[in-house]
C-alpha cells in the first residue's frame, strides 16, 4: 500500500534524496566488506555485521539479520556476494513487516468513532518535536480536518511561541497558558476546545526534559488523567519523536520514554541530514512500536507517513 493511497513521484524523489547519505555510506561500507570475495562466507558475514552496526541498525537487530542470512547460506549452500543486496533487502523488508510497521492511509487512519482524536506528543528537546506537530497540523488541515493544538511544553518559552507561530501559519487554534504554567491544564483546555468546536484532531505538545523517570512518568500520567475528564479514552495516540541523526542516542531516548509512558507510535526526524538512517530499522525492530512518520526534509510535506516498502526501496536504490 502506498503513501496516501498513491506514493507520488515527488514524494518518492524526496524520500530517495532524504535517505541518500545513509544509502551512500551503507553501500560504500558494504562494497569494502565484500571486495575480492565471491561468496558470502564467515568473513563476509563478520564484515556485514560491522557495516550494519556502524549504520546504527543496532546490535540486537543486526544479530537477527545476520542469523537469518546465515540460515539462508546454510540452506542454499552457495550464496554469491552479488546476491547480498537482494537478500539484505528481503530480510529488512521482512523485519519491518513483522514489527508492527504500518502504512498510514490518506485519511491518516483516524477512527471515525474517536472524535476528536487526541495525540499526545513526547520527546526530548531538540528532536524536532514542535516542528513535527506543526507539520502534522498543516497536513491534517490541508486535508480538510479541523485541528486544535495545545502548547503543553510550558517550561520553554520558545516552544510555546513556536507552536503559536505554527498555528498562525497553518490557520488552526492554539491553546496556550504561557510559560511556567500547568501543562495538564493546557491539555484539558485544548481537548475541551476540540470537543466544543467538533474538531477532528487535537495535538498536545509536552515538555521535552529528560528529567528523572519518576517525574516524567508522573507528569505525563497527570496530563493523561486530566484530559480524560473531557474525553475518557484520551490520548488515543502517544507519539514519540526521535531525532534520527543522533543514532544510538535515539535508542536510549526510546527506552526512557517507553518506560515512562505507553508510546503507541514513532516519528523519526532529520533523516535527510545524516548517514544514520539505519536507526529506523533497529528502533522498529527493538521496540515493536509502529514508525508512523519520518522526516526527510525541511518542507511541510517532507514529514512523510512511513511506508516500509518505499523506505526499503529507497534505502537500496542505486
Amino acid at each position: 500500500m502506498a503513501l496516501f493511497g498513491l506514493f507520488s513521484k515527488e514524494k518518492k524523489e524526496t524520500l530517495d534524496k532524504g535517505l541518500e547519505k545513509t544509502k551512500d555510506s551503507f553501500f560504500s561500507k558494504l562494497g569494502r566488506a565484500v571486495v575480492g570475495k565471491s561468496t558470502v562466507d564467515e568473513e563476509v558475514l563478520d564484515e556485514l555485521e560491522n557495516v550494519l552496526i556502524s549504520s546504527d541498525v543496532g546490535v540486537e537487530t543486526t544479530v537477527k539479520i545476520i542469523r537469518q542470512i546465515e540460515e539462508r547460506v546454510a540452506r542454499d549452500k552457495y550464496v554469491g556476494t552479488d546476491e547480498l543486496d537482494r537478500i539484505l533487502r528481503e530480510e529488512i523488508a521482512t523485519l519491518l513487516s513483522a514489527n508492527n510497521s504500518i502504512d498510514v492511509p490518506e485519511d491518516f487512519g483516524l477512527p471515525a468513532n474517536k472524535k476528536p482524536y487526541v495525540i499526545m506528543v513526547v520527546g526530548v528537546n531538540g528532536v524536532g518535536k514542535t516542528t513535527t506537530i506543526g507539520k502534522l497540523a498543516a497536513q491534517f488541515h490541508k486535508r480538510g480536518l479541523k485541528v486544535v493544538l495545545g502548547a503543553g511544553d510550558t517550561f520553554r518559552a520558545a516552544a510555546v511561541d513556536q507552536l503559536k507561530l505554527w498555528g498562525e501559519r497553518v490557520g488552526v487554534p492554539v491553546i496556550s497558558h504561557g510559560m511556567n504554567t500547568d501543562p495538564s491544564a493546557v491539555a484539558f483546555d485544548a481537548v475541551k476546545k476540540g470537543v466544543d468546536m467538533d474538531a477532528d484532531v487535537v495535538i498536545i505538545d509536552t515538555a521535552g526534559r529528560l528529567h528523572t523517570k519518576v517525574n516524567l512518568m508522573n507528569e505525563l500520567t497527570k496530563i493523561k488523567r486530566v484530559m480524560q475528564k473531557v474525553t475518557p479514552d484520551a490520548p488515543h495516540e502517544v507519539l514519540l519523536v526521535l531525532d534520527g541523526s543522533t543514532g544510538q542516542n535515539a535508542f536510549i531516548q526510546a527506552t526512557e520514554f517507553t518506560k515512562a509512558t505507553e508510546v503507541s507510535a514513532l516519528a523519526i526526524t532529520k533523516l535527510d541530514g545524516t548517514a544514520k538512517g539505519g536507526v529506523v530499522i533497529g528502533i522498529s525492530d527493538q521496540f515493536k512500536i509502529p514508525v508512523k512518520y519520518i522526516g526527510v526534509g525541511e518542507k511541510i510535506d517532507d514529514l512523510q507517513t512511513f511506508n516500509k516498502i518505499e523506505f526499503v526501496d529507497s534505502f537500496f536504490k542505486k
